[in-house]
């Protein structure tokens, strides 16, 4: 259960590293490139440049062709940053099996998954070195110094509020008092067989909406 610890450092100290030197993962080498924190990280990468592009796109300068590749951009992260929600979750249900953890007859799902919560405290993370970022600038005065640090204590509140969250329900998992189920995004603008826009792409006849 070690690791689960560490979720909430590893996520800080990354962001701030990323935006220092090359995007890395430090768990992702031979001893531990299948390790729970692995898994984290790399899904927290995506968070990472979600996030960056997300800023480009809102930007009322960029040319109309940089939107489109931005815009694209953001769909492939996205994508991937789901993916690997659904890999961290299936990383603990291998582990419990592995473990021979079986939950409880009566044990109750939560909510939300392990791997959902390890996403928001990724964008939390990025969220508050954001924000901090914002009081070294030289250009803002106190109105905009207070709104910030008014955000800044909340969001570490809500930080410590999800992590602790996060490892009881770990810790209910694991001690079999609540199911674990990894739960699917199945999302269907990228698959080109399931977007009607992109199945319908060159039929002549325009779609038909029913309500």
């Amino acid at each position: 259960m070690h690791s689960f610890e560490l979720i909430v450092e590893m996520q800080v100290d990354c962001v701030a590293r990323w935006h220092q030197e090359p995007i890395d993962n430090p768990f992702a080498n031979d001893g531990m490139v299948h390790s729970l924190l692995a898994t984290v990280c790399q899904q927290h990468q995506f968070n990472y440049l979600l996030w960056h592009e997300e800023d480009i796109a809102r930007s009322p300068d960029v040319s109309d062709a940089k939107i489109v590749e931005v815009k694209r951009n953001i769909d492939r992260f996205n994508q991937a940053r789901n993916d690997w929600i659904e890999k961290i979750d299936d990383w603990i249900t291998t582990d419990l099996q592995e473990k021979r953890i079986q939950s409880l007859a009566d044990a109750r799902l939560n909510t939300e998954t392990p791997g959902s919560a390890m996403d928001r405290l990724s964008i939390m993370a990025l969220r508050i070195y954001h924000l901090d970022e914002q009081l070294t600038r030289l250009d803002i005065d106190q109105q905009h110094r207070e709104k910030v640090n008014m955000r800044l204590t909340i969001c570490r509140l809500q930080q410590q509020d999800l992590e602790q969250s996060l490892k009881e329900l770990l810790i209910d998992i694991y001690s079999k008092t609540k199911r674990h189920r990894t739960y699917r995004q199945m999302k269907m603008y990228n698959d080109p067989t399931l977007n009607p826009y992109l199945y319908n792409k060159g039929k002549s006849k325009s779609l038909e909406f029913r309500v």
